[in-house]
């Protein structure tokens, strides 16, 4: 999967709306959005805090589930 489709994948785990994500993470719905539909890349820092929004790594969110822990 693409970083875009392993964003939401973990946010609709979460149960959460682009809405909740981008206020936990303190960024706008807008890049959430943009991030999810790979029209953007999220800089280290805003995955960084995607990541701990969803309660995951930012290595998972690269390469999804198939990484270990």
């Amino acid at each position: 999967m693409a970083l875009g489709e392993n964003i939401r994948h973990y946010r609709e785990k979460a149960n959460m709306s682009q809405t909740e994500l981008a206020e936990e993470a303190q960024i706008t719905q807008q890049a959430i959005s943009m991030f999810e539909t790979g029209l953007k890349v999220p800089n280290l820092e805003n995955a960084v805090k995607i990541a701990r929004a969803l309660s995951t790594t930012v290595d998972q969110l690269v390469y999804g589930e198939r990484v270990q822990q």
